[in-house]
């Protein structure tokens, strides 16, 4: 089962997936790139400053094993002179450790980036597992552990090989040189040597790095019904979605509805269309449409507008030019300014008109552009 699980791994990781695993400390690691960095930084350390460090080591131990009568027969004076010596020292060798900690830095960042988390250091009992411990020296990714520490080996055996054959002569004359000289010529050959095996770990980095960065994708791999399991969760179960429109929607309507009994007119196709218009002067700049609606909407919004006096008026190319190119809350289009505001007059003058006085004959023939008002098959 396993196995088969395995083989269905064939989808590349998420980015969900990858920002879990790098929570939880799994990140692509390189020690061979880490190792080589860190050599190569400390080489080049001691090449700037090696000069330095000779001087500032051969200058306390002069001071160190000089001393005065006071000096040798005193614990506290000798103390205090070895404080002072080991703080010198950790002193001189600061620019070199600050350097190291950057490149002990530099390699992680460099394939991973930065992250930080304490998930790695959290206790997990089952990295105590001896059988989990032997399935992983056997695995792929141990076997590969293997072959790089054998291969490391002979490179770096050989290379020592051929630098030592090649400055044999070097060595022997060393016996025949003054102290001062002999050391010199002797941290030059070693510091010679050591760039050469160090420089050739960058064949094995060159092979390790992207066989890290391969496993680490492999591992990450995911089914097919992962991927699509994931998806759910970062866009939302389509149902779940849809139940929650379905409620916004209602919710909106709700809220429509409620503003229709406060509506100054309602402008009907007579009953197709249903458009609920309000204006307040002073507060708005325009008349604004607070509700609207097609079909059983539409007959809905005008049966609450008949309950509440609301008045109602009948002027289907206007009603359907306000619901084609205006949205609830928003003003009038400025196109039907001229229009609306032969409506608002009309209600105007029916809330005006007394019981003796003939009511207002409703307004005819407003004025709507034409292109306002493309003619479309109507709702039953």
């Amino acid at each position: 089962m396993a196995e088969d699980s395995e083989l269905e791994r064939t989808e590349p990781a998420t980015g969900k997936r990858i920002e879990r695993a790098r929570e939880d400390g799994k990140v692509v690691q390189s020690r061979e790139l880490s190792t080589f960095i860190e050599l190569m930084a400390a080489m080049l350390g001691l090449l700037v400053l090696g000069g330095f460090y000779f001087e500032k080591l051969l200058g306390l131990v002069r001071h160190g094993f000089t001393l005065d009568r006071a000096t040798a027969f005193d614990r506290s004076l000798m103390m205090a002179r070895f404080s002072q010596s080991s703080i010198d020292i950790l002193l001189a060798f600061l620019p070199l450790l600050g350097l190291m900690l950057a490149a002990t830095l530099a390699g992680p960042l460099l394939l991973s980036g930065w992250h930080f988390t304490w998930k790695p250091l959290t206790p997990d009992f089952a990295k105590f597992n001896p059988i989990t411990g032997v399935k992983r020296i056997i695995s792929v990714n141990g076997l590969v552990e293997l072959l790089k520490a054998t291969v490391k080996a002979l490179l770096i055996g050989s290379i020592a090989v051929w630098v030592i054959w090649r400055h044999k002569d070097d060595l022997f004359a060393l016996a025949n040189e003054s102290l001062g000289a002999s050391i010199t010529h002797l941290g030059h050959l070693l510091f010679t040597s050591s760039l050469f095996m160090i420089g050739s770990l960058i064949l094995i980095v060159a092979a390790d790095v992207p066989f890290q960065l391969w496993h680490y994708g492999k591992g990450l791999r995911m089914t097919k019904e992962e991927v699509k399991q994931e998806a759910k969760e970062m866009e939302g179960d389509p149902q779940i979605k849809a139940r929650v429109r379905a409620a916004q929607r209602a919710s909106a309507r709700k809220r429509m509805m409620a503003a229709v009994p406060q509506a100054d007119v309602i402008v009907t196709n007579p009953t197709h269309y249903a458009v609920a218009l309000k204006y307040e002067e002073g507060s708005m700049g325009a008349p604004q449409i607070v509700a609207k609606g097609i079909g059983l909407l539409a007959e809905r919004i005008m049966e609450l507008a008949r309950e509440h006096r609301v008045p109602l008026l009948q002027a289907p190319p206007l009603a359907r030019a306000l619901y084609r190119h205006a949205e609830i809350g928003d003003e009038v289009p400025q196109r039907l300014y001229t229009a609306v505001a032969e409506v608002l007059a009309y209600v105007y003058q029916l809330r005006t008109a007394t019981y003796a006085s003939a009511p207002p004959a409703p307004p005819r023939h407003l004025p709507v552009p034409a292109d306002m008002d493309v003619p479309e098959q109507e709702h039953a």
